[in-house]
């Protein structure tokens, strides 16, 4: 659904799209946020209806020492989301500064310094100002204007 038609229609979408989030894996843990939270994976409501095996051979005590059994390793299967969100994280942030290049200036060179250091600006202001000129050397990046 496009937002554009839909305009104020959101808010009866919500729900839907939260259902969708917390029901699918996600690539940072390899778990859903709905058996992170709940130590067990979503019974849909599509399959609570429909009469499929897992409906057929639902049995209550053997369903209840089933959830018992997966509370022993609900906080292992956290750690290993934590870990292997940590994981993800280093990842991402080895690619992003793969492509970082470090820019040396020496004095004379003229910069764009940016505005955010000089107080607050409004939305349409320029995001940079300037040029300046870099007068000193202070640290390896770190510069006198």
């Amino acid at each position: 659904m496009r937002l554009g038609t839909a305009k104020g229609a959101w808010v009866d979408e919500l729900l839907s799209i939260l259902w969708a989030y917390r029901t699918t894996q996600q690539t940072t843990t390899g778990e859903t946020p709905f058996s992170l939270s709940y130590g067990t994976e979503v019974v849909a409501p599509a399959e609570v209806g429909e009469l499929n095996w897992r409906v057929k051979h639902y049995d209550l005590e053997a369903n209840e020492q089933g959830l018992r059994m997966n509370l022993d390793f609900v906080e292992e299967v956290r750690e290993r989301a934590s870990v292997r969100a940590a994981m993800y994280k280093a990842r991402m942030a080895k690619a992003y500064n793969s492509r970082v290049r470090l820019r040396n200036f020496q004095v004379g060179d003229l910069v764009l310094r940016k505005a955010e250091a000089s107080g607050s600006i409004g939305k349409l202001d320029s995001k940079w100002e300037g040029p300046y000129k870099v007068t000193e050397i202070v640290g390896t990046v770190a510069y006198k204007l």
